[in-house]
């Protein structure tokens, strides 16, 4: 008896797991089947429908190729005023942030020994001046040698370069602007010695200002001397124009950009060095550029492509060549031609031959 009880529970649980095996297997199948029969209705009533999307006609426009960066601005020229030699100040003759014109007299020293010492070679000089004089006829009457006339004229020669020095040395007693500009906080008193290590004020120049700034490597064969800038200050306000003058001739291994320089008038005095502006740089300009909402561009692995409506509202897909994107557009260079209706919506949901129901947007 124990044996066949053995053979029964064996046949009992082998049917067991039999049935939790085939049975959901079944119930898969027939509901698959099930689903199959209903799927021709589905289908049927979805190809009934119509896809709403939007088109864009194709027209040429004018295309910027503009990218944005930031600045700072730098003056046009400036300079710490010292002199040339040390000394006593004894008139300063400028007032703090005015504006003066190239050579102007800033800042006077003691000059008092220099002239007394200019004026004893003018003593000198006159002396000299007769002595060459009286030698020059005797050696025309060949009185003398021309030994001794060249001593006399060689003596005469020197007290002139004397006075040359002096003078030289009275004009450092002077301390004068070097270019037109505005001057900032002065440094030095009337009565205070001063050396060639100080610094008596600064001068800057900002009309034209400069304006420096950066841009990627891989737009470096782009750059043209005379090419269009547009900034503004952090404040906002209105955009300056200004045009690129100079650029580095390496790029910057650091940073992997090229540095550039722009100038702008700067008549207002709106613009000061040390400002950080947000620049608008004109790469290059296309007239007639044919442009598309950069949605309706679809990225494949050989290249991209956009679907295109005719006047019947059947969709056709066509590759395309792009050049320049902007921040919402991007270049059709080749595959589409002007009065083409570029489908904006939709672009992932439709196919070669599906016919839609497009709006055409400005």
């Amino acid at each position: 008896m124990k044996k066949q009880t053995k053979i029964l529970l064996t046949v009992a649980i082998i049917a067991v797991v039999a049935v939790i095996f085939i049975y959901p297997r079944k119930d898969q199948i027939f509901g698959n089947a099930s689903q199959g029969s209903s799927s021709p209705t589905g289908g049927t009533a979805g190809a009934g429908q119509v896809l709403p999307v939007n088109v864009v006609e194709l027209r040429p426009e004018r295309l910027e190729n503009n990218l944005s960066v930031t600045g700072t601005v730098l003056p046009n020229e400036t300079v710490n005023l010292r002199p040339e030699i040390s000394g006593l100040v004894t008139k300063i003759a400028f007032r703090e942030g005015e504006f003066v014109k190239k050579g102007t007299p800033l800042v006077y020293l003691n000059d008092d020994e220099l002239r007394a010492q200019y004026q004893r070679l003018e003593y000198t000089k006159k002396l000299f001046e007769s002595q060459e004089n009286r030698q020059k006829q005797l050696l025309e009457k060949e009185a003398i040698s021309q030994e001794e006339y060249d001593i006399v004229l060689n003596q005469f020669n020197t007290n002139l370069s004397d006075m040359n020095l002096i003078e030289a040395q009275l004009n450092k007693t002077v301390v004068r602007a070097p270019f037109d500009g505005i001057l900032g906080l002065r440094q030095v008193s009337e009565g205070s010695v001063i050396s060639t290590t100080d610094v008596i004020a600064s001068i800057v120049n900002i009309d034209p200002i400069k304006i420096e700034f950066s841009i990627p490597e891989r737009y470096a064969g782009m750059v043209e001397l005379g090419s269009k800038i547009f900034f503004s200050s952090e404040a906002g306000g209105q955009q300056v124009e200004g045009t690129v003058y100079a650029f580095e001739p390496t790029i910057d291994s650091g940073t992997r950009t090229l540095r550039l320089r722009a100038t702008s008038p700067n008549r207002d005095r709106k613009f000061l060095p040390g400002m950080f502006v947000r620049i608008k740089f004109v790469l290059g300009v296309e007239e007639n550029a044919f442009l598309v909402p950069a949605e309706s561009v679809v990225p494949e692995l050989n290249g991209y492509k956009v679907f295109v409506s005719n006047a019947e509202g059947v969709v056709e897909e066509k590759q395309v060549s792009i050049g320049t994107r902007t921040e919402t557009q991007v270049q059709i260079v080749d595959g589409l031609k002007e009065g083409d209706l570029v489908l904006t919506t939709g672009v992932l949901q439709v196919r070669t031959g599906m016919t839609v129901n497009y709006n055409k947007i400005n």
